[in-house]
């Protein structure tokens, strides 16, 4: 049993859609031909100027260090768990939700011993700060997307991350890029729509771990339901 929440009474998605969304490729054709322009919010520009600076010194001390993005990272649980997992790492992660990212994690250590401070939690919105992030080019080694909101309504699909206006900016970023859901559709979705910027990969079960990487996965898991992972990478 994950030790993170030993029960779980998380409800299974329930959606309209039958299978891949029939306007999935042409809402991502139009994002890859109509540059997404919205203006920066304030917080998110200042915020990544501190990350970039950050990032900029971690560079110099350690040139061949690589960057972890840990995006939509909740109360950072899963950013700490990757900062320990990789001790070599800068990892960084990117919540909307200043009270998720300042909230303590019920249930969850890290390993007796770690000591290291290698991540940072950011609050910022990700529709700017993915597109700065390009931008600035960071050198990402991973980009890890776990468990998003699922918008699980037909009508909805242009809120999910593979039908906004982000989406070719988002899947620049990153050698590769990890996406897990309880929602198989989400990554089936996600999987045909990278398939038009010529990133490509499988979808796989997530195995129970000792320790989730986020607690919605502790909680999904407790409930019996399946989690799944699509691992992303580049095809020249």
């Amino acid at each position: 049993m994950n030790k993170n929440i030993p029960t779980g009474d998380s409800k299974k998605i329930i959606t309209n859609q039958k299978g891949i969304h029939e306007k999935l490729d042409e809402v991502v054709e139009k994002h890859l031909t109509h540059p997404f322009q919205k203006p920066y919010q304030t917080h998110t520009e200042q915020a990544f100027k501190e990350m970039d600076e950050h990032v900029g010194n971690f560079l110099l001390s350690t040139p061949n260090g690589k960057i972890i993005l840990d995006a939509c990272c909740g109360v950072g649980q899963s950013t700490r768990l990757l900062a320990e997992q990789h001790p070599l790492a800068l990892v960084i992660g990117v919540d909307k939700s200043a009270h998720r990212i300042n909230r303590n994690v019920e249930g969850f250590s890290l390993n007796e011993g770690y000591q290291a401070k290698n991540y940072h939690l950011v609050r910022a919105d990700l529709n700017d700060f993915y597109r700065l992030v390009k931008a600035a080019n960071w050198p990402v080694s991973q980009h890890y997307i776990l468990y998003p909101n699922p918008w699980p309504k037909s009508k909805h699909l242009q809120r999910r991350w593979h039908g906004s206006a982000v989406f070719p900016q988002m899947t620049a970023i990153g050698d590769e890029l990890i996406l897990r859901s309880n929602w198989y559709l989400y990554l089936a979705e996600f999987q045909q729509a990278a398939k038009q910027i010529h990133l490509h990969g499988d979808i796989s079960k997530v195995a129970i771990a000792e320790q989730s990487l986020t607690p919605f996965e502790a909680k999904y898991q407790a409930s019996g339901q399946e989690c799944w992972q699509l691992r992303l990478r580049r095809k020249s």
